[in-house]
C-alpha cells in the first residue's frame, strides 16, 4: 500500500488509474502505483498494485496519455531528483512510460525549449492529434531559497514528431501556476484558478475570470462566469463530464505564497452557459484536500492522496463521488452507464478516461456502414428481379404492336468525395521569464 503523499500526478490508462511519484513526509518518491478499476471494491481496501519504479524522484509535474496508442504516458516538467535522494537532477524534462511493458524511456526531442528545464506547478493537456499543451509554470531551481521565475509561454510538444515549439502570451495579467487546465471537445483549453501576476504583484486568480486558449487558432480569450461566488484557490483538481461541466474540488488559500487554508468544497462550471453552481452533496465526504489527484471514470470522480491541512498532513486515502446524484460513496461498483467523459486531460493532478475516442473505432464504424449499404443494394436488386419475374404480363399481339415493344430505364450512379482542407500554420514566438518575489509556496 502506498504511503501518504502529495503533489503526485495521475493518469487513467484503460481500467488502471496510475499515480506517479509525489512527496512523502521523508522523500520525493519514484514509486508507481495503480488502482485496478475492472472490479468492485470498498474504499477502505483499495486494490493497489505496484508497477516498475520511475528512474527519478518526481513531484509537482504533469502527465497525459497518448491518444495514438492509448498506452503510453508522458510525464512533463516537475521537480526531478535522483531516485531515493534529496539531490535535484534535471537531465530530462520529459519521460515516457509504456504501460504495456512497464518500460521507462527518455525521448529525444527536437528544438526543445531550454528555459523549460526545472519548470513545475503547471498542467498539461493533450489533443486527439498528439499535441501536448503546457502553459506557464515556475522555475523551481535546486531549492526554494532562490529567486523564482514565472513563465507566460505556451509550450507545445507534438508526440508524433517529438518536436517542441513555443508561443508567448501577450496579456500581462494571466494565470501562470497552480491552475487547473481542461481541454474541451471543441479544442478550447479552460484555465481555472491558480496564481496570476501583474504590475501590482502576485495574486490569486478570480474564479469568475476564465482564461481560454484555442488550440486550433492559438488565440487567447477570457470568459467571465456568472452564478455562485467561488473562492479563489490554487492546487485544486478539475474533471470534465460529457455534458460540458467542469467539476472542481478542494485547493488551498494563500497569503504571500504561504498556505493559510485548505478547501473541501465542490463547484461546477457549466461551459455551455459559463455559470458556476454549488451542487447539493450527500454522504460522508472527503476532507479538505489540496495537491491531490482527481479522475473521472464512468460516473465516479475518484480522488486520491493530497495535503489535508496547513500543517502539511498527507493522506493515502481514496474518496469517490458519484456525479449522477452527487453522493459520496464507500463502494466502487463497476459502472454500467456510458462513460460521461471525453478524451481530454483535465490537469496534471487529475485525468479523464482516455479510452473512448480511439480513431480506429471511426474506421471500423465506416466499414460496417459501407457493408450495410452494399448488402441493402444487393438485396434490392435481387428482390426487384424476383418481383418482375412473378408479375410478368403476357402480351397479346395486335396489329402495330410488336410483342417486344416495352420501355427501358437507365440508372446512373454518382459518387461524391468530400474535400479535406489543408492544416493551418502558426507562427510561434520566443518565451520570456519574469522574476516573482517571495515564492515560499509548496516548499519541499
Amino acid at each position: 500500500m502506498p504511503s501518504p503523499r502529495r503533489s503526485q500526478t495521475s493518469t487513467l490508462v484503460g481500467t488502471r488509474l496510475y499515480f506517479f511519484g509525489g512527496q512523502t513526509s521523508t522523500i520525493t518518491s519514484n514509486e508507481v502505483w495503480y488502482l485496478e478499476l475492472s472490479n468492485s471494491f470498498n474504499i477502505s481496501t483499495p486494490p493497489w498494485h505496484n508497477d516498475v519504479a520511475m528512474p527519478v524522484g518526481y513531484s509537482f509535474g504533469t502527465s497525459c496519455l497518448s491518444p495514438i496508442n492509448n498506452s503510453t504516458v508522458f510525464l512533463i516538467g516537475g521537480r526531478i531528483l535522483i531516485a531515493n535522494t534529496r539531490n535535484y537532477s534535471y537531465t530530462s524534462s520529459v519521460y515516457k512510460f509504456d504501460s504495456n511493458t512497464s518500460q521507462w524511456t527518455t525521448p529525444t526531442i527536437n528544438t526543445f525549449n531550454p528555459s523549460f528545464v526545472a519548470r513545475n506547478e503547471m498542467q498539461a493537456v493533450i489533443d486527439n492529434n498528439g499535441k501536448i499543451f503546457v502553459f506557464g509554470g515556475i522555475n523551481h531551481g535546486n531549492n526554494d531559497n532562490i529567486t523564482t521565475t514565472a513563465y507566460f509561454d505556451m509550450n507545445v510538444l507534438d508526440i508524433t514528431t517529438m518536436t517542441w515549439s513555443i508561443t508567448t502570451q501577450p496579456q500581462s495579467d494571466i494565470t501562470y501556476a497552480d491552475y487547473s487546465a481542461t481541454l474541451l471537445p471543441n479544442g478550447l483549453i479552460v484555465y481555472i484558478g491558480g496564481r496570476s501576476a501583474s504590475s501590482s504583484g502576485v495574486n490569486l486568480t478570480n474564479m469568475a475570470k476564465i482564461q481560454i486558449f484555442d488550440t486550433k487558432s492559438y488565440v487567447w480569450s477570457t470568459k467571465f462566469a456568472d452564478g455562485s461566488n467561488i473562492a479563489s484557490r490554487v492546487s485544486h483538481s478539475a474533471v470534465l463530464t460529457q455534458d460540458g461541466n467542469i467539476i472542481i474540488y478542494g485547493g488551498a488559500k494563500l497569503n504571500n505564497s504561504v498556505v493559510i487554508g485548505v478547501f473541501s468544497d465542490i463547484a461546477v462550471l457549466n461551459t455551455n452557459s459559463w455559470i458556476w453552481s454549488i451542487p447539493s452533496i450527500s454522504g460522508a465526504g472527503a476532507p479538505p484536500l489540496t495537491l491531490h489527484s482527481a479522475t473521472l471514470y464512468k460516473n465516479y470522480m475518484i480522488i486520491g492522496f493530497g495535503e489535508t491541512s496547513v500543517t502539511n498532513l498527507y493522506t493515502n486515502n481514496i474518496y469517490i463521488l458519484d456525479i449522477q446524484n452527487y453522493t459520496w460513496v464507500t463502494t466502487f461498483n463497476i459502472p454500467t452507464t456510458k462513460n460521461p467523459t471525453k478524451q481530454t486531460q483535465s490537469n496534471g493532478n487529475s485525468s479523464t478516461d482516455q479510452a473512448i475516442n480511439n480513431p480506429s473505432n471511426l474506421y471500423i464504424g465506416i466499414g460496417i456502414g459501407m457493408g450495410v449499404v452494399v448488402l441493402a443494394v444487393v438485396l434490392f436488386v435481387i428482390g426487384f428481379f424476383i418481383y418482375k419475374n412473378r408479375h410478368k404480363q403476357e402480351i397479346i399481339e395486335t396489329p402495330g404492336t410488336p410483342k417486344n415493344d416495352h420501355i427501358r430505364e437507365t440508372h446512373i450512379s454518382t459518387v461524391y468525395k468530400p474535400g479535406i482542407p489543408p492544416p493551418a500554420n502558426y507562427e510561434l514566438t520566443p518565451t520570456y521569464g519574469v522574476p516573482v518575489p517571495g515564492n515560499n509556496h509548496h516548499s519541499s
